[in-house]
């Protein structure tokens, strides 16, 4: 019997996601693993647990996590979950782990190794396992037509016998890949696409789209971005003059969509009362950062909220609205990264604290939190 690898079925009622699809329950298999989904762990995601059979999984119960040497989840395991784990097994997972001590400690006490998928680095070698790149792009898809829902008026120019309806203006501020995907989606649906970003090399990105490109193009400007290929915080000066240009421009806005996050930092505010105040009523915000705290200020997280006139959508787990396309990526993420962690001769599980992947995404193993941004954890979770 070859080791186990045990997917579970989401506790969190709004998480639709599921760890793994068909084929990489195939592709696991090949590997040598044994696959255990619990039941309805695909439903949400419109995978039957008769496809998983199919596929040579075995169709479990929550307590077959018990056997496994492998658990893949969508989100950090709750406490109740930990207890059903062994010693020693390997959990892999978006782990949100930026000020949850409580859940790292908790995880490190019942002697779990665990990743955080969403710690991966940019590097062209982890391309395939990116979660946050692969949840972003269908984020930003889903904010453009959410917004389309809610704006009551037609997003293409149309021109017609008894007149001419004119293009919905989008505005995107942030240009990762949520932004780039959201500025792609609205000029398929037609309208006039305008976007910003603190990073020099988006102006390009965006222009190639067929979008124009706002930003104060100073000094700061054209040396603002991190190794890591990150935005940087600019400093008060540049986010003054910015935020006045901004200001400006949101006024003749009919829809703008927020992306602006920083790993483990409170969302940046870009959009003030005063900024959705100079909107038309009817007008549209949506802010991808809502779970951070949010870009636009009175938005409020899980709903639909009307703010001076403009209504500001803030729904949670964005990439979750989109799960059965969300869950085939990260489920592809996720086997990608499991498959580095088996010998080739061996065909066992074979975790090198060595690989650059390892270091960068393990956050517990042997009792102990390991991962240097979060080693203080144990100390603050056990106290």
């Amino acid at each position: 019997m070859g080791e186990i690898v045990f997917v579970s079925r989401e506790i969190d009622p709004a998480e639709n996601r599921v760890a793994a699809s068909v084929e990489t329950v195939k592709k696991m298999k090949s590997l040598g693993f044994d696959v255990i989904v619990e039941a309805g762990a695909g439903l949400a995601s419109r995978i039957a647990d008769g496809e998983y059979e199919a596929a040579g999984a075995r169709i479990g119960m929550a307590a077959d996590a018990k056997s496994a040497d492998v658990v893949l989840k969508v989100r950090r395991p709750a406490d109740k979950e930990i207890k059903g784990y062994k010693a020693g097994a390997i959990v892999i997972a978006i782990m949100d782990p930026y000020g949850n001590d409580k859940a790292l400690a908790a995880m490190a006490k019942a002697g779990l190794t665990t990743f955080a998928m969403e710690l991966m680095p940019r590097i062209t070698r982890a391309q395939s396992m990116d979660v946050l790149s692969s949840q972003a792009n269908l984020a930003g898809y889903q904010a453009v037509i959410d917004a389309a829902c809610e704006y009551d008026r037609a997003m293409p120019m149309m021109m017609t016998a008894a007149g001419t309806v004119p293009a919905a203006k989008v505005f995107v501020m942030g240009a990762g890949v949520a932004g780039l995907q959201a500025i792609a989606t609205a000029r398929r649906l037609g309208a006039a696409v305008s976007a910003t970003d603190v990073r020099p090399a988006a102006k390009e990105q965006v222009a190639s789209l067929g979008a124009k490109f706002i930003a104060v193009e100073d000094e700061e400007f054209k040396a603002a971005e991190t190794a890591g290929g990150y935005a940087k915080e600019m400093s008060k000066e540049y986010q003054a003059k910015q935020a006045a240009l901004v200001a400006e421009h949101i006024a003749k806005q009919d829809i703008v969509i927020t992306t602006a996050l920083i790993p483990g930092r409170p969302a940046p505010r870009l959009v003030t009362r005063d900024m959705l105040k100079s909107m038309k009523a009817g007008s549209i915000a949506v802010d991808l950062a809502v779970e951070r705290g949010g870009n636009v200020e009175g938005v409020e997280a899980g709903k639909v909220a009307e703010v001076e006139g403009v209504k500001v959508i803030g729904y949670l787990n964005v990439p979750g609205r989109i799960a059965a396309s969300a869950s085939l990526l990260y489920a592809k993420n996720l086997v990608t990264f499991l498959e580095t962690l088996v010998g080739k001769e061996t065909r066992a599980l074979a975790v090198n604290p060595d690989d650059e992947l390892v270091k960068a995404t393990m956050l517990t193993r042997d009792g102990a939190v390991v991962h240097p941004n979060f080693a203080t954890a144990q100390m603050k979770g056990e106290a």
